[in-house]
């Protein structure tokens, strides 16, 4: 069974940091590509941060470019989106997704953000105070 879980969120003033973690278990990890996804006006969802299958691609929305940084401990299964200089328009819910396919980071983030593609946890709340 293929299970995706986040955790990290939270309530941080403005200026502020914040540490997503996603967890994932039931995938192969040698061939998953990953991202992290936050619901946005109009559509279902955003791309925030994706990572390619092999580790050697990273895609960031030009929104957060500079201020998150996307890593993965590929020992633990584990996703990381360190998030920096947190504005109160980061406040969403932080989706973590998985697919066991060979995507690189872009591709991956298109697919997650316009079709749902992967395993999906339930999110975890991030909030920004001004």
């Amino acid at each position: 069974q293929v299970q995706v879980v986040e955790s990290g969120g939270g309530l941080v003033q403005a200026g502020g940091s914040l540490r997503l973690s996603c967890t994932v278990s039931g995938l192969t990890n040698d061939d998953l590509s990953m991202g992290w996804f936050r619901p946005a006006p109009g559509k279902e969802r955003d791309a925030v941060s994706c990572i390619s299958w092999s580790g050697d691609s990273r895609y960031y929305a030009d929104s957060v470019k500079g201020r998150f940084t996307f890593s993965r401990d590929n020992a633990k299964n584990t996703l990381y989106l360190q998030m920096d200089s947190l504005v109160p328009e980061d406040t969403a819910i932080y989706y973590c997704a998985a697919h066991n396919a060979r995507y690189n980071a872009r591709g991956y983030c298109d697919l997650g953000a316009r079709f749902g593609v992967g395993f999906w946890g339930r999110g975890t709340q991030v909030t920004v105070s001004s």
